[in-house]
C-alpha cells in the first residue's frame, strides 16, 4: 500500500473490496458501471487538467509554506472586524474536534442534544445582550444578518402600510460599507427603495416601512437612538439596529429602546478573523416576527416521557417546506462558529466579558489621551472601543505599516483606531509611536490606563444579562473541558458512524485539511488589510478559483458566496445582471423542475423571478414535453431553468443536453444547483451538459465540514458572458469589469475554509477526483443492491444504475402503521443517523453513503436498514407499543426497575451483535415538536416558565 497516498487515505474500499462490491451489483468493472451510469454524450473525453496529487506530508509544508507569505500586522481597521483571543480550552475541544465539526444539521434531535445546548446558550446569550425576546441559531455575516433585517420588516409591514404600498427604507450614513452593499444587492429584486441620510434629520414620511442604524456608528460614535426609534414606532416604522456584540455589556440594549429588530458579529466572541470568515452573525428579534424570522432556531420541548428535550422549533419556515414563498434563504447558518461563540460567554461568564470590555474601553480612552496629549484632535464625543482622529492619513500609513500595524484610513486627514482584547500597553505604545514618528516629537511612554468613561449615562447598559447558570458555572477550565466533553458526547457526528443523508453528502474531513486552519498566519488577517498582506491567500484563492474553473469546466469563479443558499442567489443575480445588460429587463421567469432543491425557488423570488415550476415524468425525470410547453408560453419573459444535475432523484437524465437546448434556444440561461456535484467531478461537468451558471458546496463535494450546520462555502462557477458581472465588495475590488454589488460581507467570503478544499483539491489531484467519484457511485449501488427486496428503489438511470445517492420508498409500510420517521428513529439504535427523511418525496429516505465509507461500514448500515425491515413485518397498525414506534431507546429505559414492552431489552437497545462494540445511547426518547412549537421557548429559562 502506498502509504503517500492521500487517495488511499480518503477513498474507503479497498481495492479487493471493490473487487467484490462489483460482484455483488452484477458488474465486471469499475469502467462498467460508469458506463452505465453516467450517460455517454456527457462523459468528459480527458483527465482534469490539475496538477499531481500531494501527499499529506507534501501538502502540509506546502500549506505552512504559503502562509509564511502572509503578513500578520497588528489591525486596527474595526469595521465589524476585530483580533480575538480563542481561548484554548475552546480551540482544542471543538474547533479542532470531529465530534463537533463532523456533525450534521440536528433535524435528528435525539442524537443532537448536544449542539442544541451548545446553540441554546448562544441563543440566550443574544437575547440577553440585545433585549429581544427571540434569537436564531445565527446566519452568515452581520451584512447579510442586515440584509434579513430588512426582508423581515419588509414582510411583517402593518397592513396599512402595505396597503399604502410602502416601500422605501432608511439606511443611516452610519452603516458599515460592506453592509450598505448588501442593503442594495437585496433590495432592488424585491422592490425596496433604500433612502441613505443622517438619523438626525429624517422625516419619517409615510412611505417608509423601516430603517436601520448602526451602534455603535461605523467610526466608533456612540448615538443615542431612542428618540428616533420612538419616532419611528409611532409612525409604524419599524427599526432595526446592527449592534457591536462586545459594546451591548456597556451599552444599553437596543430591546430597551425599542427596536424591532438587532443584528450583529459574534467574530469578537473568540472567532478567529480568517481574512473574513466563517463567523457566525446573530439575529434577534421579537416573539411575535417568529414565524418571518430566518436561520434555524432552537427551541425547548419534551421527549416521550416528559423529559426537557430540544430540537429546531418552527421548521415549516424552511424552504423545503415553503419553496417560492419562503420569505429568505433560510437554510443558512454558522452553527460551529455560533457553538464557539456561546462557548465564550459560557467560559467567561457575566464578571468575565465585563472585565474584557472595561479593558477594551479603558484601553481606547488611554490611547485617545495619549493622542490628545500629542496635540491630535480626536472627534468621537462617546465611544467604546473606536476613536477618529485627523491626522495626515498617507503619512500615517506609511510609517504604520512600517510597524506593521494597520489603520482605517476614511480620507487624506481623517482615519480611525479600533482597540480590540488582544490589545495590551506595549500595543498601545506602538500606536502612540507611529503618531510621535510622524510629527517628529517624543513623549514618555505610556505607563499605565487611563481612568474615567466615555460612554454617556443615557446609553450606559441599565439591565441585567447572563444572570442563567449556565454562564456562571464553567470558568475553570477543568470544569469548561467537562462541560464540552458532556455535550459531545450527546451528539452522534462522523466520527462515530456513517452518515449517509442523501443531498447532504457528509464525506471524510480529512485532518490534514483542517490543521491549516488553527495557523495564526492564516487566522489573525482582517479582511480589509492591503492585498500584499495577503500574499499567502491570494495564491490559494487563486489556485483554487482555477482548480474549481477546471472541475466545472467554466471560465471564472466568485469565491465570495459563503453558503450554497448565498451561491443560488449569487447566480441567479448574475444571470439578471446579464440580461440588464443586454436590455432584455423583462427577462424575470425562472423554471424550475418540481424534483429541485429546496432552496431554488426561495432564491428564484429573492432575485426578484416569478417561479414557474415543471412536473417530473414517472421515471422520475423531468417532464420534457411539460418544459417545452412552459417555456414556449414564456419564451419572451425567460430569464433562467435552475436544474440540479444528477437531478435530486439520484439520477443521470440522459436528455440533460436537450433541456439545457431548449432554454438557450428561448433566450434563457441555465443554472445548475451544485448539490450533487459529487457525482460529477471528472466525469462530466456543468459546462458540458450545457449550464451557464452553478453554485458549488464546498461543504458537500470538497470537504468542508457541516459543523452542525454550517460553516460552508457557496462559491459560483460561470461561463464566459457571465464572467463580467461577478461580485464585488465596497472596500477591497473583487468580481467582473459590470460587477454585481455584494452577496456576502468580506470580499473572499469565508476565507479560512477555503482553505479545507484547496487542500482537499491539491492532494486528490485529478486521477484522486475521479475515482472519488466512480466510488461514491459504487458504494451507492452497492447498497442499492443490498437492500434489492427489502426496499424498492424509486428512481434509477435507464440502465437501472443510481447515481450516487438514491431514494428508497417506505410509503407502503403505512399499512403496518409504520412511518418513514419511525425508521429514522430505529435507525439510532442501531447507531445509525438517518438518511435525509421525505425529501424530495414524502415518505421515503435518500440515502448518500459517499467515497469515504468502507464497505464494512456499509454492510453495518445495510444490515441495520434489513434487520429493521425484519421489524416492520412483525408490526401491525393498531399495535403501537413495538420498538420502531418506542425508538430511540435510551439508556434511562434500558436500566428501569419497569419494562412495559413486548420485546426485549436486548432488542430494544442490541438488535445486532456489532452494536455492543460501539453503543451509541441516545440521552432523550422520541421530541415532541409540536409540543415545542404550541410552548416556545428559545433561550435557557425553565420550561416551567413557559407551561
Amino acid at each position: 500500500m502506498n502509504t503517500n497516498s492521500f487517495q488511499r487515505r480518503h477513498i474507503g474500499p479497498s481495492v479487493a473490496e471493490q473487487e467484490k462490491m462489483l460482484a455483488t451489483i452484477k458488474a465486471d468493472s469499475l469502467a462498467q458501471l460508469i458506463d452505465e451510469t453516467v450517460p455517454d454524450n456527457i462523459r468528459l473525453k480527458s483527465p482534469l487538467d490539475l496538477a499531481p496529487a500531494m501527499s499529506e506530508y507534501q501538502y502540509l509544508a506546502h500549506i505552512k509554506k504559503l502562509s509564511e507569505k502572509n503578513k500578520v500586522f497588528k489591525s486596527y481597521i474595526g469595521l465589524g472586524y476585530h483580533e480575538a483571543i480563542v481561548p484554548s480550552v475552546i480551540q482544542r475541544n471543538i474547533l479542532e474536534n470531529p465530534g463537533w465539526y463532523t456533525a450534521y444539521t440536528p433535524y435528528q434531535a435525539e442524537i443532537a442534544q448536544g449542539r442544541l445546548e451548545a446553540l441554546l446558550n448562544y441563543q440566550t446569550m443574544i437575547c440577553d445582550l440585545t433585549g429581544m425576546e427571540l434569537a436564531n441559531a445565527s446566519l452568515l455575516d452581520e451584512a447579510t444578518a442586515a440584509a434579513e433585517a430588512m426582508a423581515l420588516l419588509f414582510d411583517v409591514r402593518e397592513r396599512a402600510k402595505k396597503k399604502a404600498g410602502a416601500h422605501k427604507f432608511f439606511v443611516s450614513h452610519e452603516m458599515l460599507p460592506q453592509t450598505v452593499a448588501l442593503l442594495e444587492t437585496r433590495a432592488v429584486p424585491i422592490g425596496i427603495e433604500l433612502v441613505f441620510g443622517n438619523h438626525e434629520d429624517f422625516d419619517f414620511g409615510d412611505d417608509y416601512f423601516g430603517a436601520i442604524l448602526q451602534y455603535p456608528g461605523k467610526f466608533g460614535q456612540i448615538f443615542d437612538y431612542e428618540s428616533f426609534v420612538a419616532k419611528a414606532n409611532d409612525k409604524q416604522i419599524k427599526v432595526a439596529v446592527a449592534a457591536d456584540v462586545l459594546s451591548l455589556v456597556k451599552l444599553k440594549a437596543p430591546g430597551a429602546f425599542g427596536a424591532s429588530v438587532v443584528v450583529g458579529t459574534t467574530q469578537r466572541f473568540g472567532i478567529p478573523l480568517g481574512y473574513g470568515g466563517p463567523h457566525a452573525a446573530y439575529f434577534a428579534t421579537k416573539e411575535a416576527y417568529k414565524r418571518s424570522i430566518p436561520g434555524r432556531i432552537i427551541g425547548v420541548t419534551k421527549d416521550l416521557n416528559g423529559k426537557h428535550a430540544l430540537r429546531m422549533a418552527l421548521q415549516t419556515r424552511e424552504q423545503h417546506i415553503k419553496r417560492e414563498k419562503a420569505t429568505s434563504n433560510i437554510c443558512t447558518a454558522q452553527v460551529l462558529l455560533a457553538v464557539m461563540a456561546g462557548m465564550y460567554a459560557v467560559y467567561h461568564g457575566k464578571e468575565g466579558l465585563q472585565f474584557i470590555a472595561d479593558g477594551v474601553h479603558q484601553k481606547t480612552i488611554t490611547l485617545a489621551n495619549a493622542l490628545t496629549a500629542l496635540g491630535i484632535e480626536q472627534i468621537n464625543t462617546s465611544y467604546f472601543d473606536t476613536i477618529t482622529v485627523k491626522a495626515d492619513a498617507q503619512k500615517i500609513k506609511h510609517i504604520a505599516e512600517a510597524n506593521e500595524i494597520n489603520f482605517n484610513y476614511i480620507d487624506d486627514e481623517t482615519l480611525s483606531i479600533s482597540i480590540n482584547e488582544t490589545a495590551e500597553l506595549s500595543e498601545l505604545n506602538a500606536i502612540v509611536a507611529v503618531f510621535t514618528e510622524a510629527l517628529a516629537m517624543n513623549r514618555a511612554p505610556i505607563s499605565k490606563l487611563s481612568e474615567g468613561n466615555e460612554i454617556l449615562e443615557n446609553v450606559k447598559r441599565n439591565t441585567s444579562f447572563l444572570a442563567h447558570k449556565i454562564f456562571n458555572t464553567y470558568q475553570s477550565e477543568t470544569d469548561m473541558m467537562r462541560y464540552i466533553k458532556k455535550l459531545e458526547r450527546k451528539d452522534l457526528a462522523l466520527n462515530h458512524s456513517m452518515i449517509s443523508l442523501g443531498s447532504c453528502t457528509m464525506k471524510l474531513n480529512a485532518a490534514s485539511e483542517m490543521l491549516p486552519l488553527s495557523n495564526p498566519q492564516w487566522g489573525n488577517i482582517h479582511p480589509f488589510v492591503p492585498l500584499n498582506q495577503a500574499e499567502g491567500y491570494h495564491e490559494v484563492l487563486r489556485k483554487l478559483e482555477h482548480q474549481l474553473n477546471i472541475v466545472t469546466g467554466f471560465a471564472g469563479t466568485s469565491l465570495q458566496p459563503n453558503s450554497g443558499a448565498q451561491g443560488e442567489f449569487a447566480g441567479l443575480m448574475t444571470i439578471r445582471a446579464y440580461h440588464l445588460a443586454n436590455k432584455d429587463t423583462h427577462r424575470n421567469i425562472c423554471i424550475i423542475p418540481a424534483s429541485a432543491h429546496g432552496t431554488n425557488p426561495a432564491s428564484a423570488v429573492m432575485a426578484g423571478m416569478k417561479v414557474i415550476v415543471t412536473k417530473t415524468a414517472e421515471n422520475g425525470n423531468i417532464d420534457i414535453d411539460d418544459l417545452r410547453e412552459k417555456v414556449a408560453l414564456h419564451s419572451e419573459n425567460l430569464a433562467a431553468l435552475m436544474v440540479t444535475y444528477p437531478s435530486t432523484h439520484g439520477v443521470f437524465e440522459s436528455e440533460i443536453q436537450d433541456i439545457t437546448k431548449i432554454i438557450h434556444d428561448n433566450g434563457g440561461q441555465v443554472y445548475m444547483d451544485g448539490a450533487n456535484m459529487n457525482a460529477q467531478v471528472g466525469l462530466t461537468n456543468p459546462a458540458t451538459i450545457g449550464a451557464d451558471v452553478c453554485h458549488l458546496n464546498l461543504h458537500k463535494t470538497f470537504a468542508i465540514p457541516h459543523g452542525g450546520g454550517g460553516p460552508g462555502v457557496g462559491p459560483i462557477c460561470v461561463a464566459p458572458q457571465l464572467v463580467p458581472f461577478l461580485p464585488s465588495n465596497p472596500i477591497i475590488k473583487t468580481g467582473g469589469e459590470h460587477a454585481i454589488s455584494a452577496i456576502s460581507a468580506a470580499p473572499w467570503g469565508s476565507a479560512l475554509a477555503c482553505l479545507i478544499s484547496y487542500g482537499y483539491i491539491t492532494m486528490l489531484g485529478s486521477k484522486g477526483l475521479t475515482d472519488a467519484t466512480k466510488m461514491a457511485i459504487l458504494n451507492a449501488n452497492y447498497i442499492k443492491e443490498r437492500l434489492d427486496g427489502y426496499y424498492p428503489t424509486l428512481y434509477t438511470g435507464e440502465k437501472g444504475r443510481a447515481a450516487h445517492e438514491m431514494i428508497i420508498d417506505c410509503r407502503d409500510f403505512k399499512q403496518n402503521g409504520i412511518e418513514v420517521v419511525d425508521i429514522a428513529k430505529r435507525l439510532i439504535d442501531y447507531g445509525f443517523h438517518a438518511p435525509t427523511v421525505s425529501f424530495p418525496v414524502g415518505g421515503t429516505m435518500m440515502i448518500e453513503p459517499t467515497e469515504s465509507e468502507s464497505i464494512s461500514e456499509l454492510d453495518r448500515f445495510c444490515d441495520a436498514m434489513i434487520s429493521i425491515r425484519e421489524e416492520i413485518k412483525n408490526t401491525r397498525k393498531e399495535e403501537e407499543n413495538n420498538p420502531l414506534k418506542n425508538a430511540p431507546h435510551t439508556q434511562e429505559m434500558l436500566t428501569s426497575d419497569d419494562w412495559d414492552f413486548p420485546y426485549s431489552r436486548k432488542q430494544a437497545a442490541f438488535p445486532l451483535a456489532y452494536i455492543a462494540e460501539n453503543k451509541f445511547w441516545p440521552t432523550v426518547r422520541r421530541v415532541d415538536d409540536a409540543y415545542g412549537d404550541r410552548n416556545l421557548n428559545c433561550s435557557c429559562n425553565p420550561i416551567e416558565d413557559y407551561m
